[in-house]
């Protein structure tokens, strides 16, 4: 079975994995929605209705109301695979987040993942 593209993959099916991630790791949903904010420029509630549908990365990017430039400041790997060094749009935001849930995983302060 082809592996689908992280472009294609539902955000409405992987934001549950990110929260559960953080989760584990003694942090909160809240959080994880702070620093999908910050990337995204989503408020709360267009957040919450764009977790409601059953959106790809793609989409949920593409609506974003403004991508934070300071996302360029995420270094760091994952997966394996250098976030700067990504190509394609969808994917280096789509693992900028994850490299935000990451983050707030390992302990590392709010202030500190957010770049403030």
């Amino acid at each position: 079975m082809a592996r689908k593209p992280i472009a294609q993959m539902s955000i409405t099916q992987i934001y549950p994995l990110l929260v559960a991630k953080a989760e584990r790791k003694g942090r909160t949903r809240d959080e994880v929605d702070a620093v999908t904010r910050w990337l995204t420029g989503y408020s709360t509630e267009e957040l919450a209705s764009q977790l409601e549908r059953d959106l790809t990365y793609e989409t949920f990017f593409a609506e974003a109301p403004a991508l934070n430039p300071n996302r360029r400041l995420i270094t760091g790997k994952v997966c394996g695979v250098d976030v700067s060094a990504i190509e394609d749009p969808v994917e280096q935001n789509a693992r900028y987040l994850d490299k935000l849930v990451d983050e707030l995983a390992r302990g590392r302060a709010l202030e500190k993942v957010l770049r403030a």
